[in-house]
């Protein structure tokens, strides 16, 4: 018999790329079970129809089960709760708010208290094989210095309520390791597939992209900030590979991996090499980053430019992400993260394709 999968957060991007990539490495699937908001179903049903005609699966795999996960038992009718509980082997909690400018009371709602119903969901599951729990590397805050995959509290401070909501879920998660097989997984900032580009949306270095487009008539464009702060940016195959094969790998057990760039460069470098790429020019000369955040405080300003203020702050923490969990048992998997430098002409390309697309854009408030 083949896994019986559960995933939350479908039919967002993570989620359909995630079910795709265990369709291409070739795991046995005996069903697929979706959990959608109900305003969703006629997206989740497009969705679907598409994973089924490029991925040569048969749609009869799919399910979807109406639910949402800020409700207690999801909100799933009793009768579906109870098929599930016997069947479904791994569960993907994907459904999370991921914006950096996320209002406070959104964030607790989603990424905290849907957590805490998804966990207590799982808690019932009788024949589960693995529970995977998609967090973030920021859960480690404004911590800056060395930073391990087994710690998590740390008397931290945090930059933004995604971030601190974060954590606060991933606490709750880390809290049932001992009752569930649990793997979590904290990816770095992720851009585009290291091959084409393709991204769902433009934030975190993309940012630096939209600032360019804007202000490329200048003669001259300045850096941020001295930019010492290493740029914690990961292609979406690397983030996808590694988590399919970690979160079936018996290895992957208890642990918690940083997918990071075990090989960062700094965001001064980043900025410049993304610079060179999109402009054919080098960046000249140094404005503070105090004075851009000033900038970024007036609302005009920010839309305009299409950056989103909370962004700034990545460009000063001090933090190197360790993954050497992540590398050591990914190794003879084939799995490893590309060279930023790599990544960056095909990221580029197509922004500049999509640059205009809306759902792209992040809205700017």
């Amino acid at each position: 018999m083949g896994n019986t999968y559960f995933f939350t957060g479908f039919p967002g991007f993570i989620a359909t790329s995630l079910i795709k990539q265990i369709i291409h490495d070739h795991y046995a699937i005996d069903r697929i079970y979706l959990l959608v908001l109900p305003s969703m179903l006629e997206k989740a049903n497009a969705s679907i129809r598409s994973i089924a005609d490029e991925e040569n699966i048969d749609i009869e795999a799919f399910t979807i089960v109406l639910g949402d996960i800020t409700k207690p038992d999801l909100d799933i009718k009793p009768e579906i709760s109870s098929t599930l509980t016997h069947s479904v082997t791994h569960v993907f909690h994907l459904a999370a708010i991921y914006d950096l400018a996320v209002p406070e009371k959104i964030a607790n709602n989603v990424n905290v208290n849907g957590t805490k119903h998804v966990n207590d969901w799982v808690l019932l599951l009788s024949n589960l094989q693995r529970y995977v729990y998609f967090s973030t590397s920021y859960v480690a805050g404004t911590r800056e210095g060395r930073i391990l995959e087994t710690e998590l509290d740390m008397n931290q401070s945090f930059k933004n309520h995604y971030e601190r909501t974060k954590y606060e879920a991933e606490v709750l998660v880390q809290s049932i390791v001992d009752k569930v097989p649990l793997t979590i997984i904290r990816p770095g900032i992720v851009v585009g597939h290291s091959q084409t580009g393709e991204t769902i949306k433009f934030d975190g270095p993309y940012f630096i992209l939209n600032f360019f487009d804007k202000l490329q008539f200048l003669p001259i464009i300045p850096y941020l900030g001295n930019g010492k702060a290493d740029g914690n940016f990961v292609p979406i195959d690397y983030i996808f590979n590694a988590t399919i094969y970690l979160s079936h790998a018996e290895v992957g057990i208890g642990k918690t991996y940083q997918l990071t760039d075990p090989n960062p460069y700094n965001v001064q470098d980043v900025y410049r090499m993304l610079m060179k790429e999109f402009l054919g020019k080098e960046p000249k000369g140094m404005i503070p980053l105090s004075l851009s955040k000033w900038a970024l405080s007036i609302p005009a300003f920010r839309k305009w430019v299409r950056v989103e203020r909370e962004a700034m702050d990545y460009f000063t923490c001090m933090a190197e992400y360790d993954c050497s969990q992540s590398q050591k048992d990914l190794e003879g998997s084939g799995i490893s993260c590309p060279d930023f430098k790599d990544v960056i002409p095909a990221i580029v390309t197509f922004y500049k394709k999509h640059k205009h697309d809306t759902n792209k854009q992040i809205k700017i408030t």
